[in-house]
């Protein structure tokens, strides 16, 4: 009981010491030992670490996670040690409610049975979406918060362990100082003056060896960026496929879409089936599902007996003309396609049995193929 009131005591004491220093320092009245050069930059460098890991984090799990009400239900239910209840993603919740009014609207409609094709896509895309959810945060989310909860806490400690020691030192010389004063005017026996200086010995060699503890840690922080380096290039992989995805399915079911739409409306515009984009170049990323299609300028898609169509006989038709703006600059293959430049505007339209990624062009009097994934079409 003693030696606990004792040693309560002693606590408090060093504690009373060190708020004195600190505030003595805060006002100028005291003397602060300074840090190396080196020293405070690896501190400055792992508080940027630290600040930026945590942006990204949370700003990532809004990302994967726009709902914050879902966020906090997933922090709660990781803080408990719990497993995650599985939850419905927007475009499986889509696809639900679109079989069902298809169900209850007319399965064997048009409308019904281009319900069931959106719905069959919104559920891959779901799928698709759930998958990269899972991904991302086993590789990338996981491992920030790794250093945030473990390595910054230990770093933490041990910075205010050397913020302690460093007190303590500058404490004691504060005392030595005193203490050489005193004996100067003859008011202290030397004995006191000795005993100062064993605690600034002390007091550094202690301060020393902490500063050389943490000094270790902060150089691994050059670790921390690698790691993180890694981790981010495993999301873009995840991210990458995730979208490849998305596209891959989008395309399939606009396909199925432009298939069935001339049956249904007869009049309809046939080159409104392909998405606005450019084509991919084949040295894109390989991925483990399937990867965004190539479409290499002056590939021939045509139909064979498209590739002996005459242009110069060819007339645009009554109805379904339309005007697009070029995306992107576009060299033509063979004399029956047409050069484009990016941002210029030119007429469009289709003729039967003609591949939907390709269009007729007309610029003036000069007609030819254009591929569709140069253009967006205007209304």
């Amino acid at each position: 009981m003693d030696f606990n009131m004792k040693k309560l005591a002693s606590d408090a004491g060093i504690f009373f010491t060190r708020a004195v220093q600190f505030t003595e320092e805060k006002f100028g009245q005291a003397e602060k030992t300074e840090l190396d050069a080196h020293f405070e930059n690896l501190l400055a460098r792992a508080d940027s670490t630290k600040n930026w890991t945590e942006r990204i984090l949370r700003q990532t799990e809004v990302l994967l996670q726009p709902n914050p009400s879902a966020r906090v239900e997933e922090f709660l239910y990781e803080k408990l040690d719990r497993k995650v209840p599985s939850r419905v993603t927007n475009g499986e919740l889509l696809a639900q409610y679109m079989a069902e009014a298809a169900s209850e609207l007319g399965p064997t409609t048009p409308y019904g049975k281009t319900l069931i094709k959106v719905s069959e896509a919104e559920k891959r895309l779901g799928a698709a979406e759930r998958d990269f959810i899972h991904t991302a945060s086993l590789s990338f989310l996981t491992p920030l918060r790794n250093f945030l909860e473990g390595d910054w806490k230990t770093i933490s400690k041990e910075r205010r362990l050397l913020q302690n020691r460093r007190l303590d030192l500058d404490a004691c010389k504060a005392r030595l100082k005193k203490a050489k004063a005193a004996e100067a005017k003859a008011t202290l026996w030397n004995d006191e003056v000795d005993k100062a200086e064993q605690e600034l010995r002390v007091a550094q060699t202690e301060f020393d060896r902490q500063a050389e503890v943490t000094r270790l840690l902060l150089e691994g922080i050059s670790s921390t960026h690698v790691n993180h380096l890694r981790c981010l290039h495993e999301f873009v992989k995840s991210q990458t496929t995730y979208y490849a995805q998305c596209y891959r399915h989008m395309l399939d079911l606009q396909k199925q879409l432009g298939s069935s739409q001339g049956a249904i409306f007869p009049g309809t515009f046939v080159g409104t089936t392909e998405p606005a984009s450019p084509p991919l170049s084949s040295t894109s990323p390989t991925t483990t599902a399937a990867t965004m299609p190539v479409v290499p300028p002056g590939a021939g898609l045509a139909p064979p007996e498209e590739a002996a169509l005459c242009l110069e006989e060819v007339a645009p038709p009554a109805s379904g003309t339309r005007k697009a703006r070029v995306l992107y600059d576009y060299e033509a293959a063979d004399s029956s396609e047409l050069a484009l430049l990016a941002d210029e505007l030119i007429t469009v339209y289709s003729l039967p049995g003609m591949d939907p990624d390709w269009l007729i062009g007309e610029r003036g009097n000069k007609k030819g193929k254009v591929p569709v994934t140069y253009l967006e079409l205007l209304s």
